[in-house]
Formats: C-alpha cells, sequence, structure tokens
C-alpha cells in the first residue's frame, strides 16, 4: 500500500504547465530522493575515498615512529652501559665519559621530541578521519576544520622530522670511527 500510495502522489504531482513543454516534479519526489539510503552510501564511499589519504600518511608516521623508537632504545641502552660499566673510576666521569654522557642526554630528549611531535601528528591525522566521517553522518560542513586539522597535522609532522634529523646529525657529529691503516 504505501508503495500504490507513493506512485499515486507522484502521479498527482507531475503536471504539465500550460505550455505544454513543461513538466513540474513532485516535492515528495524530491525529498525522497535526497534522504535515499544510495545517496546516503554514496555519501559513505566518498568520505572513505577522502580519508584514504589520511590513513596513508598515518602509515608513514607509524613507520617513523617505529624508526625514532629504535634509535632512542639505543641511545638508551648506551647510556646505560656507559655511566654502569664497573671500570669507570671518577676521573671518567668527569672527562671524556661525561662528554659523551652529555651527548646521549642531549640526542635522547630530541629523540624524545620528535617522537612527541610525530605522535601528535598522528593523532591530528586520526582526528581529521574522524572528522570526515562525522561531517558525513551529521551531514554538517567541517571543512574549515579539518583544514585546521590536516595544516597542525603536517606542521607537528614537520617539527617532529626537524627534531630527529638533529638527532641523526648530531649522532653522525659524534661518532668516532677509528681507522687503522696497516700494510
Amino acid at each position: 500500500r504505501p508503495i500504490d500510495s507513493w506512485h499515486s502522489a507522484c502521479a498527482r504531482e507531475f503536471e504539465i504547465s500550460s505550455a505544454g513543454a513543461q513538466i513540474i516534479p513532485p516535492r515528495s519526489h524530491e525529498w525522497t530522493l535526497m534522504n535515499s539510503p544510495t545517496l546516503y552510501l554514496d555519501d559513505m564511499a566518498y568520505a572513505i575515498q577522502l580519508a584514504l589519504a589520511p590513513v596513508f600518511l598515518l602509515t608513514g608516521i607509524a613507520g617513523m615512529l617505529n624508526v625514532m623508537a629504535g634509535r632512542l632504545a639505543r641511545i638508551i641502552d648506551r647510556g646505560r652501559r656507559v655511566a654502569e660499566s664497573p671500570e669507570i673510576t671518577a676521573a671518567d666521569i668527569a672527562g671524556p665519559l661525561s662528554t659523551e654522557l652529555a651527548g646521549l642526554e642531549r640526542r635522547r630528549h630530541l629523540a624524545s621530541a620528535a617522537i612527541t611531535a610525530c605522535t601528535l601528528s598522528a593523532l591530528l591525522v586520526c582526528t581529521v578521519v574522524a572528522t570526515l566521517f562525522l561531517e558525513v553522518l551529521l551531514k554538517l560542513n567541517f571543512k574549515i576544520l579539518l583544514g585546521i586539522l590536516f595544516t597542525c597535522a603536517t606542521f607537528a609532522l614537520v617539527v617532529g622530522l626537524s627534531y630527529f634529523l638533529r638527532e641523526v646529525h648530531l649522532a653522525t657529529m659524534t661518532v668516532r670511527i677509528q681507522t687503522s691503516r696497516s700494510k
């Protein structure tokens, strides 16, 4: 019955104007099309397509975090080995080992700051993805918010990569590679 009444309502609302060339569409038919599940699924599919790029960015950030965490673990392990070595004397702590420990502490701080900034970037990217879906579900316009969130995510990633680059630079400046020439 509801389908029959809808068809009869559509038939009543399609009228030919006095000129005979114009068809007036029914208002109930337009309302039905705008709220149909097909359009909702199309909107959701579009939101999923839009969310793919930030998800790939999130994957890249996760890879960078893995590398940074590995470097931080090696810095901490080296610092423990140096500080807890049984053959360390008071003169060693005041001399070259003190310099090495200070360098390791600086590198630890830079690696930790890089991880923090990249994690913030990942959280902001997750917020972008969630906002994309909320925009479709709630049928609201969050374009300005999305732009701000994505810009902040990119900025946080740049800051994190800058800290990481500084830590790598510091590590290469303090490395001591002994080369011996034997003939």
